[in-house]
């Protein structure tokens, strides 16, 4: 894919990309997660390293994660490997696969190592990987059929705000994601989506609403989990819209009051997604409170009183 101006913009503001060894994972982490039906899994994510994503999205920061050459052939599988080597027993319900970037881009993921990740991922009852929704296809299904578990795909909706969505540089727009939806739906597939809190181009007192409408709009295309995810600042573009007006970054107080709104959602787990949730301006008093209350509704998914603070007064 040819870089674009607004490409070559965005990434023209981003600071010093760290080194990355395509051979050794950035890390993982076992958490317990909820399904659509309500059994509690054990999750193992796998942060691998390779190559970039291709699309540009204005809001990303996970470029910084990435190598900037194509992933080299088998440099995935061994991190997968060494991972599950040091791996103890048991095994976790369901593995995600997480690479900063597209898992049906060959550019990142070489077509000759989806065979070696599906043997490796045998004893999982279930894999999730993340996808632009424009990656995802025949190669989708191939690799479904190689694991005997079931296949999850993540992809970004982000923001169905007219205004926003036009604006992200994400090159993708509703019919197509209802086309990934579809495909993935008719073929057995799960969906999984993440929609923004906080999205550049929209209006800081709309922001709450346009999530919650972002997020039912998952719902009716058959998502089983929708992850919100907080944009974060750091990647330069995200600065200048700031100083532009166009982009407020949202708060925890936000970021509960769109998961509190969404746990009407019962079909579907909507959770927040707690990363880097430090960063979020909020009262220091009740910001650990909160952010372990956040965590709780993630699990149980079961409504339960905002906290009250007598230091910032928000209840």
């Amino acid at each position: 894919m040819s870089a674009s101006a607004a490409d070559r913009g965005i990434r023209s503001l981003r600071p010093p990309k760290e080194h990355v060894d395509p051979y050794t994972a950035h890390g993982s982490l076992i958490e317990e997660e909820r399904r659509p039906d309500a059994n509690i899994e054990r999750v193992l994510t796998v942060f691998l390293a390779g190559a970039e994503c291709p699309f540009t999205c204005s809001f990303c920061d996970l470029w910084r994660w990435t190598i900037d050459s194509p992933t080299p052939p088998g440099a995935l599988t061994r991190q997968l490997e060494d991972v599950l080597q040091a791996l103890d027993h048991p095994v976790p319900d369901r593995l995600k696969l997480y690479n900063a970037s597209n898992f049906f881009d060959q550019r990142a993921v070489p077509s000759e190592d989806l065979l070696g990740i599906a043997t490796l991922a045998a004893s999982f009852a279930a894999v999730t990987v993340e996808s632009h929704a424009n990656t995802i296809g025949p190669q989708t299904l191939e690799f479904a059929q190689q694991i005997p578990g079931r296949l999850e795909v993540a992809a970004g909706l982000e923001t169905i705000h007219p205004v926003a969505a036009a604006q992200l540089n994400k090159r993708l727009d509703l019919v197509r994601f209802d086309s990934a939806a579809r495909f993935l739906t008719e073929n057995g597939v799960d969906l999984r989506v993440f929609v923004l809190l906080g999205a550049p181009w929209v209006r800081a007192e709309e922001s709450v609403e346009w999530t919650v409408r972002s997020v039912e709009y998952a719902v009716e295309r058959g998502a089983s989990v929708v992850s919100i995810i907080p944009v974060r600042g750091g990647n330069g573009e995200m600065e200048r819209l700031q100083a532009l007006g166009q982009f407020t970054p949202p708060t925890l107080s936000q970021l509960e009051e769109v998961l509190d709104l969404c746990l009407q959602f019962t079909s579907t787990v909507v959770t927040a997604d707690v990363w880097d949730v430090e960063r979020l301006a909020g009262c220091e008093h009740c910001r650990s409170a909160r952010i372990e209350r956040l965590r709780r509704l993630n699990v149980t998914g079961r409504a339960e009183p905002r906290l009250a603070c007598t230091m910032c007064g928000a209840a």
